[in-house]
């Protein structure tokens, strides 16, 4: 299998590994039947294998040019990578009852929401972020697909999410999200959440995994990520 054919089957096996888990009784099932932290990291490993098999994928596929990407755009592209990470950094394993990445075994309190205060949503963020940078830089038809259904995947996910955390807390909803929102940092700029709050110690890693990503991107995918000048 190549060319078109082989993206059409990474698309929608990818899809399908990332939509059926997401239907609470699926989810259940296999949490009940692994246990939460097996699952969690089977399904992780499994995410992984198949985004590298798509990027590829992607990559084999023939080429149809729709844009010449820019020095601006890979700015931009740059601006918007950062922001992932930061958003990534601040999501992973914290008390978290809106979305994805939060922990049984922390305990959430909506007056101290931590790197929530920066978004309820701070993964899906990152992932659509991600997607919407390398849209920018990727003009051809295969790679606009991919990160363009991607970014749509996460937006999607992020207002799925914003519905059922609304339907399960809702007698509690108007209290739980005093000092967070929807939008990533518009908490912050209204004042209803504060700046020391949102950034913690682990964020400062944020830096470091971005400078690694730069690093290892051209290695590892061929291409540098950074604007030639």
């Amino acid at each position: 299998m190549n060319g078109w054919g082989e993206f059409t089957c990474a698309s929608a096996i990818f899809l399908a590994s990332h939509s059926l888990p997401a239907r609470p009784a699926i989810r259940g099932a296999l949490t009940r039947r692994l246990g939460r932290t097996v699952y969690l990291v089977i399904y992780s490993a499994v995410s992984l294998v198949l985004l590298a098999w798509l990027i590829a994928a992607a990559g084999r596929a023939p080429y149809v040019g729709l844009w010449h990407g820019s020095q601006a755009q890979t700015w931009i592209a740059n601006i918007l990578m950062a922001l992932a990470i930061l958003l990534a950094v601040g999501g992973i394993a914290i008390a978290n009852p809106f979305s994805l990445g939060g922990l049984a075994s922390k305990a959430y309190d909506p007056a101290r929401p931590g790197a929530l205060a920066i978004t309820r949503h701070p993964l899906l963020w990152a992932l659509a972020l991600w997607s919407l940078a390398h849209t920018l830089v990727n003009g051809d038809l295969a790679h606009v697909l991919l990160f363009g259904v991607m970014g749509l995947f996460s937006a999607l996910g992020i207002l799925m999410m914003e519905r059922r955390a609304r339907m399960r807390l809702s007698g509690t909803w108007t209290d739980q999200v005093r000092h967070t929102s929807l939008f990533p940092f518009l908490a912050l700029l209204t004042g209803k959440a504060r700046w020391r709050e949102a950034l913690q110690l682990r964020q400062l890693l944020a830096p470091l995994i971005w400078l690694i990503i730069v690093a290892l991107h051209r290695p590892v995918l061929g291409v540098s990520p950074l604007p030639v000048f």
